[in-house]
C-alpha cells in the first residue's frame, strides 16, 4: 500500500491505518527502536506508544513522507523511554554514535550547551548540500543508529569508506554550523 493511502486512511480515521503502517514500517520501526533502548520488550512498548501518537497526529499533520514521520516519532519516543529507563545511562549503540558527533561540535561541550540551536533545521539544510553516498551514511549513522558494519553492508562499501565518509561529514558540519555562526 502506498504512503498516500495510509495517510488517507488516517485522515478518514480508519484503524486500518495502524495495521497498514505496522505492516509496511514495522520491521524498520521496531529495529530503530531495539537499536536506542537495547531490548526487545522495551521498544515492543515504544512501538505501540508510536503508533497511538501518530494516529493522534494524524490529522491534522500531514506528513510528506510517512516512513520519516513514523522513524521520527519512534525515535524521539525511544529515546525519553531511554532516559527514563537509564537516568544518565544510554545503550551502548545510542552512546557510541552520539559522543562521535558531540566530539565534534567542539571541546567537549555537549549537545545541551547549544540551547539556541534548532538542529534539525540546521542537519536538514546541512544534509540537502551532501552527496547521495555521505548524506545516506550520516543519516544511518546519527539518526538511524546503524553501526559502521551494518552501514557498510548497506551501502555497498568497506567500513573504512564508511569511517571516512563519517569523518568528514562530521567536519562539515561542523564547518556549516560555525559559518552559521549558530557555535
Amino acid at each position: 500500500m502506498k504512503d498516500e493511502e495510509i495517510i488517507r486512511m488516517y485522515f478518514s480515521r480508519d484503524e486500518r491505518a495502524i495495521k497498514a503502517t505496522d505492516e509496511k514500517y514495522g520491521s524498520l520501526l521496531m529495529r530503530l527502536s531495539e537499536k536506542i533502548l537495547g531490548g526487545r520488550t522495551d521498544a515492543e512498548e515504544c512501538l505501540n506508544d508510536a503508533y497511538f501518537g501518530i494516529w493522534k497526529s494524524i490529522p491534522p499533520e500531514r506528513p510528506e513522507s510517512l516512513r520519516a514521520y513514523c522513524c521520527k516519532v519512534v525515535r524521539n519516543l525511544s529515546f525519553k523511554r531511554l532516559g527514563y529507563n537509564l537516568a544518565e545511562k544510554r545503550s551502548p549503540h545510542s552512546e557510541v554514535s552520539l559522543e562521535e558527533l558531540e566530539a565534534s561540535l567542539s571541546c567537549g561541550e555537549n549537545f545541551s550547551d547549544f540551547e539556541n540551536v534548532d538542529f534539525s533545521i540546521a542537519v536538514n539544510e546541512f544534509l540537502r548540500d551532501l552527496k547521495p553516498e555521505m548524506r545516506a551514511a550520516f543519516l544511518k549513522r546519527y539518526y538511524l543508529m546503524d553501526s559502521v558494519p551494518e552501514i557498510a553492508a548497506d551501502l555497498g562499501m568497506s567500513e573504512s569508506k564508511v569511517k571516512s565518509l563519517l569523518l568528514r561529514a562530521r567536519k562539515r558540519f561542523i564547518g556549516y554550523l560555525n559559518a552559521k555562526g549558530d557555535i
